[in-house]
């Protein structure tokens, strides 16, 4: 009956999501055209986005106390609403032809925080339902969400392009706001496997940046992918205009990119536990550094900027996916709330920053030049951050798959990977356990964040709990889960 209730609970959320993000994908294209239209003036087309960037960019001061009540479908369900109400305000407006860019910048403005809170509420959501699956099943869930999200990529765009020659751009603006209350419908009996206490107080992001390494490791890789994505988007943009050919080399860019990441996505849940998190995610910006460098190299095919923009959207998802099952096995409760949180702070809203800088920087450089240049710090930053190369005395950042080998001597490790200890390992000190169980014969060992799994035979006395075999979850902290 509970895996029955969470399998259900699941794919509401997963229904939830996609028509989230396809409501999100299509008024991106609704807004700017409504906005140009009923105001005629270029610089509104812009408004809603950058308003709606602004809660986002901000979240971090005002969002923690929020945050900590979306617990489970029912507050998640009155966020969503609060989205459909403010995206609202434009279609209403258009009504009685009286839009102005007051009614553009209060839209995104609500519209920018209830998804600010809505998306971070979701994926822990999400994660907390499939704990009770069993191991590994919250990384699963978090890879077929981001599916989701990529499929209404490749979708989206053409039907809005459709419903717009068919409609016109308004009629659009209701549909994506009955879409997100029908999302909030579908999400209300979703129910968490563990309801917050009252005295669980709410966790802020600077805290989980100071405990996790890994994690700030990581999200800085996401940061700087971020901050230079113009690169790609705005780059291809004037490179078609200053070639003659506008519209279509960003187009060719764009549905390379979709098409390699929702074949990426199809394959993630399968490798999203199965690869080192840290290392994984550095492979994946680098192959997508390489695709800035290589697209900027060829002569301004589409056939060609397709090929490799499809081969860097293949790479990112499962980058993505390690990244969310680091942070399945890592946290849990209101610390899994706030992990989220500043994985879609750093990497949005360093990409809000580098699209409104990113123009100036391209008439400045270049199209050719800042994609190289975007590229080769995607790779720079990745290599260094990624634990490519070994510490002496060795210090093991990433355990990666699989366990130690014979006879080792003691370490410490602050990321115990995706496996256990081989035999006869030394006295161990871990701050993170893996996913996995100790090997055989194991000496004394102090945890303060444990792992998925037990202990192997013959282990020494133990600084903390062992698994909750009841429900198949992760090891209770050490330390206590002091929410994020």
């Amino acid at each position: 009956m509970l895996k029955t209730t969470a399998k259900r609970d699941l794919g509401a959320l997963l229904a939830a999501t996609f028509l989230s993000w396809m409501g999100q994908r299509i008024t991106a294209i609704a807004l700017p055209l409504v906005a140009l239209a009923q105001t005629g003036d270029v610089w509104t087309t812009g408004l809603v986005a950058g308003a709606a960037g602004l809660p986002l960019l901000t979240s971090g001061w005002w969002a923690g106390g929020l945050r900590h009540r979306i617990s489970d479908g029912g507050a998640l369900a009155v966020v969503q609403v609060g989205q459909a109400l403010g995206l609202l305000i434009v279609p209403v407006a258009a009504l009685f032809g009286a839009i102005s860019a007051v009614h553009l910048g209060l839209c995104g403005l609500l519209s920018g925080a209830a998804a600010a809170l809505a998306g971070p509420a979701r994926q822990a959501l999400t994660a907390d339902v499939a704990d009770r699956l069993g191991p590994g099943a919250a990384a699963r869930a978090l890879a077929w969400q981001d599916l989701a999200h990529r499929a209404s990529m490749v979708l989206a765009p053409p039907l809005a392009a459709a419903a717009v020659a068919a409609t016109g751009p308004v009629p659009l603006l209701w549909c994506e706001a009955a879409g997100l209350t029908i999302a909030a419908v579908i999400t209300l009996p979703v129910r968490p496997s563990r309801r917050p206490r009252k005295t669980d107080a709410p966790v802020r992001i600077r805290a989980v940046l100071r405990r996790h390494r890994e994690l700030r490791r990581v999200f800085v890789m996401s940061g700087v992918g971020g901050a230079v994505w113009f690169a790609f988007v705005l780059g291809l943009a004037v490179l078609g205009a200053q070639t003659g050919r506008p519209g279509v080399l960003i187009a060719a860019g764009m549905a390379g990119y979709g098409l390699g990441s929702v074949a990426g996505a199809v394959a993630a849940p399968v490798l999203s536990t199965r690869l080192p998190p840290v290392r994984t995610a550095a492979f994946s910006w680098i192959v997508l550094g390489l695709a800035f460098v290589a697209i900027a190299a060829v002569d301004g095919s589409p056939v060609l900027i397709a090929v490799l923009a499809a081969a860097g959207g293949l790479a990112m998802p499962i980058g993505i996916a390690v990244v969310n099952a680091l942070i399945s096995f890592r946290t849990t409760g209101p610390e899994r709330q706030a992990a989220f949180a500043a994985e879609s702070i750093v990497h949005d809203g360093a990409a809000t920053l580098g699209m409104l800088a990113g123009g100036a920087v391209i008439g400045a450089a270049g199209a050719r030049p800042t994609l190289v240049v975007a590229g080769l710090l995607q790779i720079g930053v990745a290599l260094a951050l990624g634990g490519w190369f070994p510490h002496r005395p060795r210090r093991s950042d990433e355990g990666g798959l699989g366990g130690r080998g014979q006879n080792a001597g003691p370490r410490r490790s602050d990321e115990g990977g995706l496996g256990g200890r081989g035999q006869n390992a030394g006295p161990r000190r871990s701050d993170e356990g893996g996913l996995g169980g100790r090997g055989q014969n194991a000496g004394p060992r102090r945890s303060d964040d444990g792992g998925l799994g037990g202990r192997g035979q013959d282990a020494g006395h133990a600084g903390r709990p062992q698994c909750l075999q009841d429900v198949g979850l992760r090891v209770a902290h050490g330390e206590g889960t002091a929410v994020p």
